[in-house]
This record gives structure tokens, sequence and C-alpha cells, in this order.
């Protein structure tokens, strides 16, 4: 064998240890982020809690609304709203939404000066606390 193959020889062999080296699994030190910032995982718990009680229930008091989620907002307001049944379109009459890396969620609109509105506020407070339960019809 000549030097020349020798040495060939050699650089495939480090070339190809490097190569494994690369391709070698980094140590797990701790688990990757989900990513969701504060806001979204509190309107994920309230928005979830208020499909089922409010909307797939079928719970009288709720029948006139529909429920438009807005999730996934590139603003950093997750948010859903309640509109008019047969108008989905129309102008929201309850806005429930989170901002940026807070976990308090804010409730508005012209349903909470009606009798409604106390029982929207209880149980957007009880959700955002972490109980998913739905609670006695005001």
């Amino acid at each position: 064998m000549s030097p020349r193959q020798t040495i060939a020889r050699l650089a495939l062999v480090a070339t190809a240890g490097l190569v494994l080296a690369s391709c070698q699994s980094k140590p797990k030190s701790a688990p990757a982020p989900s990513g969701k910032s504060a806001a979204l995982l509190a309107m994920e718990q309230v928005a979830i809690a208020a499909h089922k009680c409010w909307i797939a229930s079928k719970d009288p008091a709720f029948k006139p609304y529909q429920m438009a989620n807005e999730l996934n907002s590139f603003t950093g307001t997750p948010r859903f709203l309640l509109v008019p049944a047969k108008h989905y379109g129309a102008k929201p009459l309850l806005v429930v939404q989170a901002q940026g890396n807070s976990r308090r969620v804010d409730v508005y609109g012209p349903l909470m000066n009606e009798p409604l509105g106390a029982r929207v506020g209880s149980d957007i407070a009880r959700w955002q606390a972490g109980n998913p339960a739905c609670g006695a019809a005001a």
C-alpha cells in the first residue's frame, strides 16, 4: 500500500468518524416547551369548558347564541365570541379573551349587561381557576 493510499484511507476513516459523531443524539436535559403562551393555555381551558357547558349541553340560556373560536390568533390575543345563532357574521355579543403572557381572561360585551352576564362572569372565573365544572344554571 502506498503512502498516498494510506493517507486517503485515514482521511476516509476520520471523515466517517465525524459523520457518525454528528449523528449522535444530543443529551436530553429538559422537555421542550409547548410553545403556547400563557394566554392561549388559559383561553383553551376556558373555551373548552364554555363550549361543553353552554353550547354542546344545549343549555336553554345559550340557545340564542353560537360560539366563534379565534384561539389561533397571531396577534397574541386568543379569544372566543358569542354571536347570534342565526347571524354568525353579526357583531359579537360577548368577547372572552386573554393577551400575551398573562393568564388573565377579560370578558366584555353587551351580554354582560343582561341577566345572563352574572352567570357568564362566574362561569368564566371558575373555569379560569381550573375548575371545569358546568355549575348550576342561574
